[in-house]
């Protein structure tokens, strides 16, 4: 089921992304709550698991931002204080976007918070 949802997810930012700008995805993931709290570190690898999927099965490139959008989505809605975290380096200039739970990245392959200083959180 959460594969399914990550899935629509990924669907749903395309469609966003494509009629609205970067302030209605910014604006969208303010507004969603977290929902009524389950076994936190058990939903964090399941949503993080089912988001992974469905990347892999999307048929066009998931970039950070896409994924980070649906992992905060599906982690609030499981219960999980997440956080959508944006981030960049100076040199060279790369900016990121990636999840955080109690401060911690999830679902991430390297120290992000070493490698970019954070301008938003939401």
């Amino acid at each position: 089921m959460l594969f399914l949802q990550a899935l629509l997810g990924l669907i749903i930012y395309d469609a966003l992304r494509s009629i609205g700008s970067f302030n209605t995805i910014h604006s969208t993931i303010k507004s969603w709550r977290v929902g009524n709290k389950l076994d936190e570190q058990e939903s964090i690898e399941r949503v993080c698991r089912a988001v992974n999927y469905a990347c892999a099965w999307y048929p066009k490139q998931v970039l950070c931002l896409q994924r980070a959008f649906v992992t905060t989505y599906l982690l609030r809605k499981q219960g999980v204080s997440a956080e959508m975290v944006l981030g960049a380096q100076k040199l060279p200039f790369k900016a990121h976007a990636w999840v955080e739970v109690n401060g911690q990245a999830v679902n991430e392959r390297s120290n992000v918070q070493a490698t970019y200083g954070v301008w938003e959180r939401c």
